[in-house]
């Protein structure tokens, strides 16, 4: 028997709930695995020299770039190691994957899948041909449009044996200077909305699938067991099954009431089940991140975003009502981007009292349009957008306002020169930038609670503006 390794490049700053669930899968076939967070840890490439599979989870876009060397390198020691790429990325570019060595693919809900290779690869069970399995369905093209139903899997505690400690990734910084050891879950996956700019999308096509609430809290029970004393909950929105949200939170509070969370919920569902939001707050949730992305209700529109800007004015005041921190992100650079918008985005965050809500990476972001994109259906998009990049894995465009694009650079190198400085610090910078390169007064703006008491996580690499492989560690 053979040993598979599971691999992660990145996952926003967490420990891997990506390699953690399906080692539970693996191990339960007494398959011998071993953990690399490629973040945290050296990988010795002479050990994977007779493994029978390697396995790298794709998340995101800059986990699936970073990956690119280490695939190589990997195939370079061992040309018959079956090497699978699974993840909302994997599908999206399975052809780019398979050309650097990469031999099966899975997109969503990959455990039970990934488990099935392992057995063929590591035991005597025979040979079994690389496949592209897409949104569940084995051997699709990877360009095909359609897409099936998700399997629904019974899914296990995630078994995150071998993983470096939690309190080796990012923390909580608490507004009194203090700190909390972060833990990661998830209680749900995909999305039931089709946002035109999500990467979950292609993959779930609006289909969700609930973890069952004994597994979530076996698997916080373990984390607060190894130090964790506040839980990143990673669903993309924690609102599509509002029923199933209130019972995990609920149970997670009568377990563990010096443990507090964290959520993201879209802006329509904060509004649709706003009698939930103080029992959010009563059972230790002390954020709710929501992707806003814009103010712009013409940019709202073409996102398929499903609120407007008025909708985010009241989602702010509710939450203020509530008590319950909101931070919200943003794309704000894109095609449909103007100096003018911008300079709107930067005086609203002022005048609503939110700069210290926003982290100072999201007034940088830069639209992003992955193969297999919903963006690729406006007929605006596709004349914008040139010809697939293999490089940065990108359909790129170039803004017809040069000044935008300039601006969208200058911002991000201020973010990536400034990744300890306090949020107003770098919103101070920014927002005088903006202004002068429009020709705008800035806003008079009040400052009733400057220097809020603001809970958010640090993770400065994900402020780079470009994945840079030397970051990861090879031996």
């Amino acid at each position: 028997m053979s040993a598979a390794f599971l691999i992660s490049t990145y996952e926003l700053g967490h420990q891997p709930f990506g390699l953690a669930s399906p080692a539970a899968w693996l191990r339960r076939e007494g398959l011998d695995v071993t953990l690399v967070d490629l973040t945290k840890e050296k990988l010795d490439v002479s050990k994977i020299a007779d493994a029978g599979l390697v396995a790298f989870h794709l998340p995101m876009h800059t986990a699936t770039r970073l990956a690119a060397p280490v695939i190589k390198k990997i195939r370079a020691a061992n040309a018959s190691a079956r090497i699978c790429a699974y993840g909302l990325y994997a599908p999206l570019n399975a052809e780019w994957l398979q050309s650097i060595g990469v031999t099966d693919v899975i997109g969503g809900e990959f455990e039970e899948e990934l488990a099935a290779i392992a057995r063929n690869a590591c035991t005597d069970a025979g040979p079994d041909v690389g496949r592209v399995v897409e949104a569940g369905l084995k051997t699709r093209p990877a360009s095909a449009k359609t897409r099936p139903a998700l399997p629904r899997l019974q899914f296990l505690t995630p078994d995150r044996r071998g993983l470096p400690a939690l309190d080796q990734y990012a923390s909580l910084r608490m507004g009194d200077g203090s700190r909390k050891v972060v833990g990661y879950t998830e209680a749900s996956r995909g999305c039931r909305h089709l946002c035109r700019h999500c990467p979950v999308v292609p993959i779930y096509n609006g289909q969700f699938r609930v973890v069952s609430s004994e597994v979530v809290l076996a698997d916080v029970a373990a984390q607060v067991a190894a130090g964790a004393e506040h839980i990143t909950f990673g669903d993309p929105d924690f609102f599509n099954g509002p029923t199933h949200a209130v019972r995990v939170v609920t149970a997670l509070h009568d377990a563990h009431p010096e443990i507090t969370y964290d959520v993201t919920i879209k802006v329509e569902h904060l509004l649709k089940h706003r009698e939930l939001l103080p029992l959010l707050r009563s059972t230790g949730c002390l954020f709710v991140t929501s992707a806003v992305e814009s103010l712009d209700d013409h940019v709202l529109s073409l996102l398929d975003k499903g609120h407007t800007r008025q909708d985010f004015f009241d989602v702010a005041s509710l939450c203020r009502e509530t008590r319950l921190t909101l931070a919200p992100t943003f794309v704000p650079f894109h095609p449909w981007t103007t100096i003018e918008n911008y300079c709107d985005l930067l005086d609203t965050l002022e005048r609503l009292d939110l700069v210290d809500h926003v982290a100072p990476i999201q007034l940088a972001i830069r639209l992003l349009v992955p193969e297999g994109s919903r963006l690729l259906e406006l007929d605006d998009m596709r004349e914008r957008a040139g010809a697939f990049d293999a490089t940065t894995l990108t359909y790129k465009w170039t803004h017809t306002d040069p000044r935008v694009d300039q601006l969208q650079r200058d911002v991000a190198a201020t973010v990536g020169r400034r990744l300890v400085s306090e949020r107003r610090t770098v919103f101070e910078e920014i927002t005088t930038l903006a202004h002068e390169r429009a020709g705008l007064p800035r806003a008079a703006a009040p400052r009733a609670s400057e220097g809020q008491s603001v809970p958010y996580r640090d993770e400065p690499w994900y402020c780079c503006a470009e994945p840079n492989p030397e970051q990861l560690t090879l031996v």
